[in-house]
């Protein structure tokens, strides 16, 4: 049961990046308040307040008409600039940047929300003006509703001002970065807040039994609590096999168990799991460094040509990687007793190193300033006191050798050549273990 939840959950969230949620529910919202001045209206509120407010009332027919009318027209031209602005971003940080960006920004709350606006202010504006209805000799007046219709409209433009104000910072790549790095930085921090200094033995997995996915996509997330609770209940010990984020085939190993497991238990486990079509930060700090590098890969085309943004891009890994120090490669699940039931596999800092570094150094090998930047990037990473595992400093002095090498053979210049020996001598005599 508490699976089931935790997926009608999950789907919520995925429903929640969709750039159709807010506007949806808002719209919705904007509907009802329509009808439900309607129903004040038939009760006599503008009656009431033409005797005792009359300033809170429009009582010219032609008048509320008009500005209905008006009303109308003018949002319909602003939702269609708007949603033209955002298809422009989403195509621009789709073809400068990365296409994995799209997914971020197109579950951005605010711009759903000014969307929403837009869409309820109308939709509000097209039942208030239907309900000008003949009545014997005279027209229903809904003086009130207009007046509030007034209000919304101003709100509305309010919205407009601001969403350009938006979307020109939107568009801008510090911005896109920045957001990715907060992104990260607070699920990495979640994550290590979550480590537990104790030794963990869970032996060798590779005999135990498996449970086969049985659908194929993205592995999302996985609902770690429900997981170790069927572990504590059922007396089991469990292990997530795939990364997460990785694609999964139907028929593929998810999870292998120690223990007596049926076919109902088993789907209890799947469910626990959630697949997807696509990928968010906010489950999966890694696809910050993917969406990061990509960025920087792109800033270095010849197309593009920016090693400004290449640079700020190693800014903002040098950050992430510090971080990603603190944190070991082996991550587990531990119950109130401390002990441990359930073993996430997660990317060792190994291998995230060396796939940024590598497609760095393939596409920025050529440039000094570059090779410069992440020599200096993995300087201060070896200077870092907090590092979790002895291990990530040889990692590390092994990527400033291959750089180093990579450099050697794209850079002729012989000023060039020599500030790099230079500076890959100084990190040699103060960080690399002697042989």
């Amino acid at each position: 049961m508490k699976s089931y939840f935790f997926n009608i959950i999950k789907s919520l969230k995925r429903l929640e990046s969709n750039i159709a949620f807010y506007p949806t529910l808002i719209s919705l919202g904007g509907v009802l308040f329509a009808f439900f001045m309607i129903f004040l209206e038939s009760l006599g509120v503008s009656e009431y307040l033409i005797e005792h407010a009359p300033i809170l009332v429009v009582n010219n027919t032609e008048t509320a008409r008009s500005l209905l009318t008006t009303f109308i027209a003018g949002l319909i031209s602003i939702m269609v600039f708007s949603f033209s602005l955002v298809m422009i971003l989403l195509n621009q940080a789709s073809s400068n940047f990365s296409p994995r960006l799209l997914p971020g920004l197109i579950s951005n709350k605010r711009h759903q929300i000014i969307l929403g606006i837009y869409n309820s202010t109308l939709l509000y504006c097209i039942f208030t003006l239907v309900s000008i209805t003949p009545h014997g000799d005279k027209y229903q007046m809904p003086g009130f509703s207009v007046l509030l219709g007034i209000i919304f409209m101003t709100l509305s433009l309010g919205a407009f001002i601001y969403f350009i104000h938006s979307i020109s910072q939107e568009i801008q790549v510090n911005t896109i970065m920045d957001k990715i790095f907060k992104k990260s930085k607070w699920r990495l921090n979640k994550l290590i807040e979550t480590e537990k200094d104790v030794e963990v033995d869970f032996g060798d997995t590779t005999d135990w039994n498996n449970v086969m996915a049985d659908t194929t996509g993205y592995m999302r997330d996985v609902s770690l609590k429900s997981l170790a609770e069927l572990a504590k209940e059922h007396q089991l010990k469990l292990e997530v096999v795939p990364i997460k984020g990785e694609y999964i085939l139907k028929g593929i190993p998810v999870l292998r168990y120690k223990g007596e497991v049926g076919d109902d238990l088993k789907q209890d486990l799947l469910e626990t799991i959630t697949f997807s079509n696509s990928e968010l930060i906010e489950d999966n700090y890694i696809l910050a460094f993917k969406q990061i590098t990509e960025i920087a890969l792109k800033a270095m085309s010849p197309g593009i040509n920016d090693p400004g943004t290449c640079i700020n891009a190693i800014d903002y890994l040098t950050e992430l990687f510090a971080l990603r120090l603190t944190k070991k490669d082996r991550s587990y699940y531990f119950n109130e007793e401390d002990e441990a039931l359930v073993y996430i596999k997660t990317v060792s800092f190994k291998v995230l190193l060396y796939n940024v570094m590598a497609a760095l150094r393939t596409y920025c090998k050529h440039d000094v300033i570059i090779v410069q930047k992440l020599l200096r990037m993995l300087n201060f990473l070896l200077e870092q006191p907090n590092i979790a595992v002895d291990s990530y400093k040889i990692n590390l002095e092994n990527e400033i050798k291959n750089l180093y090498d990579d450099a050697l053979t794209s850079l002729t210049n012989k000023s060039d050549l020599e500030v790099i020996e230079s500076q890959y001598k100084s990190l040699q005599s103060r960080f690399f273990r002697k042989n």
